[in-house]
């Protein structure tokens, strides 16, 4: 009866202190918050690079990864992405008068002409056209500022933490720059938007607009779809003040790597040869045993703990000497009855301490309530205490 005693009493302090069961790890500090160190034994003519892990988003190549740098037209990676995450995609308008007057690359808008959002978008990611971009600012926001405003609440929530967008399109502009790092960051999340995926990925596409709406060709800027193998993206960009800007992402197996370059002369052939450097040094790597087992005290129930259960996340692919790491979170202990399948807690997975994947931990079975025990243990505890 003693030892039940102590069982209870130890499980209503540990509720009150809120223990966690965890393996010692340092505080999961998001990447883009720190300073990310230039990676030592390789460098480009690029005066910013990256190339990330689209799967996890662990950075495996850095130079000035967190410089602020005008980006271009790769801003329009974020006006395509606002603007193919609206509704009414394929309802045409006609083109604000105002918008379609600018400077730079054209997808040949003209006054009066009759256009839909998702024409827009592909003449946006494929003729790299600053009047659809504004075009699409306007339509969707009213202003600039108002889509500005937009862009930069967007890039907040995907964690571009050294962004700061001021137009539509990417032309100059003392206050609109980001980082080689958040590039990466925004092209790793627009490339979930199927949309985005399926447009930026056409080397050529037909899309109807004008007044009234015809067929036009609008071909791809980005010449990596036709000259490197496993190219599906992203967007080119330059201005004189930017320099050659370029998002690039390329699979391979079953790898993908997503790389930026801001101000870098010769663009091609860096995104080339850092898929060939970084797709090479990559093997796929099982991460299932490394999940530790994990039991959770269950009070008041017919057994005394509960077994946690999780799906084998899927195989992640590390380079040569780095190495993997788990911190677990699980509720200290539960209550009967006990659900299976009921979350009682998770895995990070940690590789090299960049945070890689999450995995969730459930029950593993039913739990039922300790039959005989008729008094609450609150109404027990007091009792006892008394």
């Amino acid at each position: 009866m003693l030892k039940k005693t102590v069982t209870w009493l130890m499980a209503f302090l540990l509720l009150l202190l809120g223990v966690r069961i965890t393996d010692a790890y340092a505080e999961d500090i998001p990447a883009a918050a720190q300073t990310i160190p230039n990676t030592q034994d390789y460098e480009t003519n690029a005066k910013a690079a990256v190339v990330i892990d689209a799967q996890t988003g662990r950075v495996l190549f850095a130079q000035n990864a967190n410089l602020h740098l005008p980006m271009a037209s790769t801003t329009k990676i974020m006006t395509a992405l606002l603007t193919l995450e609206q509704e009414g995609l394929d309802e045409y308008f006609t083109v604000d008068s105002a918008a379609i007057h600018v400077e730079g690359s054209s997808m040949g808008l003209r006054e009066g002409d009759s256009v839909s959002l998702r024409a827009l978008a592909f003449g946006m990611l494929l003729a790299s056209g600053n009047d659809g971009a504004n075009a699409a600012a306007v339509r969707i926001a009213g202003t600039y500022k108002k889509f500005a405003e937009m862009m930069n609440n967007r890039a907040a929530e995907i964690g571009m933490e050294n962004t700061n967008f001021v137009t539509p399109s990417g032309l100059d502009d003392p206050q609109h720059y980001s980082t080689a790092y958040d590039m990466a960051l925004l092209a790793r999340e627009a490339l979930l938007n199927s949309d985005f995926a399926g447009i930026c990925s056409q080397s050529k596409a037909v899309m109807a607009y004008g007044s009234p709406p015809y067929n036009r060709w609008l071909t791809n800027h980005n010449r990596l779809l036709k000259t490197y193998e496993g190219t599906v993206g992203v967007k080119t960009g330059f201005t004189k003040a930017a320099g050659r800007c370029l998002v690039s992402c390329a699979q391979r197996g079953g790898d993908r790597l997503i790389t930026v370059t801001l101000n870098c002369p010769d663009d091609w052939n860096v995104h080339a040869n850092l898929y060939d450097r970084y797709f090479g040094l990559l093997s796929p790597t099982d991460i299932e045993h490394i999940i530790p087992k994990v039991e959770v005290p269950v009070a008041g129930g017919a057994q005394p703990k509960v077994a946690a259960h999780f799906d084998p996340p899927t195989q992640v692919s590390l380079m040569h000497g780095e190495g993997l790491s788990t911190s677990v979170t699980a509720a200290p202990f539960l209550y009967a009855p006990v659900v299976k399948g009921q979350v009682i807690g998770n895995v990070k997975v940690y590789c090299d301490n960049q945070h890689i994947a999450e995995v969730p931990l459930t029950a593993a079975e039913n739990v039922a309530a300790f039959k005989q025990e008729k008094q609450s243990w609150v109404s027990w505890l007091f009792g006892w205490c008394s």
